[in-house]
């Protein structure tokens, strides 16, 4: 050790670390580049525009309170004159003027769709983790494990896709909203709603899962595991679930755009979002109201913002689905 030079027994310097570690996050980004997926992305320009429209409607959701003009839903900022202003033009009796109209109460439907923006978004991404984290969950026992397991799951998934998803998410929202007490339920019934949307979709991704899974199990490396002794429980988490994923996340983005059309669903039928809290579905309810006596924008400009969220968020999923495909490449 002795007749080593100085610089070998001191190691690499600071500078050369900081340049060892730019140069292997620049080669991180450059395979991120030049791999399939991102290759598939930048061949598609229907994919690319779906992802800046979602990308410009979530910022739009996220950052609602700096771009919005007011809180709509904050009734000392409400000035009733305001009612039924019509888009760009000014108030006969305030002087003001706003860009999409306001709605019968004096709210700017503006700051109203954004706001309505995040309800929708937030049910729309919790309902599916929730649906995907059981679905998975419930899938991986079944296929693995199979028998009474496998029995249970899958019958009980024959039986719930009988009926329509939107019926099975109306009946566990009246059967919750019956449980929790009435005080209660104006606050808990954003968290409901996602408890009945989640219900209501897990069965694509358990039965997808299983699939897979009943193919990956018989595999070698499945068998390797099974002989250097480990559990069940990690073979199915950490050997077997990364490569199912795959599938997940195609079903997951679709079901998101199904997700958010569902709770508008709901919503638009009274049985979803509360009136305190405003969803897209909840604005073209109230919307509806007032189509035919003329002020048809206080529905459009929702609907047009809950369709281009929908079709965006479906077209990335179709996108998706075909890259991850490896027969269409």
């Amino acid at each position: 050790m002795s007749d080593l030079p100085d610089a070998a027994r001191q190691g690499p310097k600071p500078t050369e670390r900081l340049e060892g570690a730019e140069i292997v996050r620049a080669s991180r980004w450059k395979a991120a580049w030049d791999s399939d997926l991102a290759y598939s992305f930048r061949r598609s320009p229907v994919a690319m525009i779906a992802a800046l429209v979602t990308l410009i409607l979530v910022l739009s959701a996220v950052f609602a309170p700096l771009i919005a003009t007011t809180n709509p839903f904050d009734p000392s900022s409400l000035n009733l004159m305001n009612g039924f202003t019509p888009p760009g033009e000014a108030n006969a009796f305030t002087g003001e003027s706003f860009w999409l109209g306001t709605d019968d109460q004096g709210r700017d439907v503006f700051s109203t769709i954004l706001y309505g923006l995040r309800i929708s978004l937030f049910v729309g991404v919790m309902a599916v983790m929730f649906a995907m984290v059981l679905g998975v969950l419930l899938g991986l026992v079944a296929g693995y494990a199979g028998g009474w397991a496998e029995t249970i799951v899958m019958r009980v998934a024959d039986v719930q896709l009988t009926f329509p998803s939107i019926l099975v998410a109306m009946l566990i929202f009246g059967v919750a909203r019956g449980v929790i007490p009435i005080e209660y339920r104006d606050q808990m019934a954003i968290w409901v709603l996602i408890l009945a949307i989640g219900l209501s979709d897990w069965v694509q991704f358990a039965r997808v899962v299983r699939g897979a899974t009943l193919v990956e199990k018989n595999k070698e490396y499945v068998q390797a595991a099974r002989l250097i002794g480990r559990s069940s429980g990690a073979i199915m988490l950490r050997h077997i679930l990364p490569n199912v994923m795959s599938p997940v996340l195609v079903i997951a983005t679709i079901s998101l755009a199904l997700a958010i059309i569902a709770e508008a669903t709901l919503s638009f039928l009274g049985v979803g979002a509360p009136p305190t809290q405003p969803s897209l579905g909840t604005l073209i309810r109230i919307g509806q109201d007032f189509l035919f006596s003329g002020e048809w924008w206080i529905l459009f400009f929702p609907a047009v913002t809950l369709l281009a969220l929908a079709l965006s968020v479906n077209l990335l999923g179709d996108w998706l689905r075909d890259a991850l495909n490896p027969r269409l490449r």
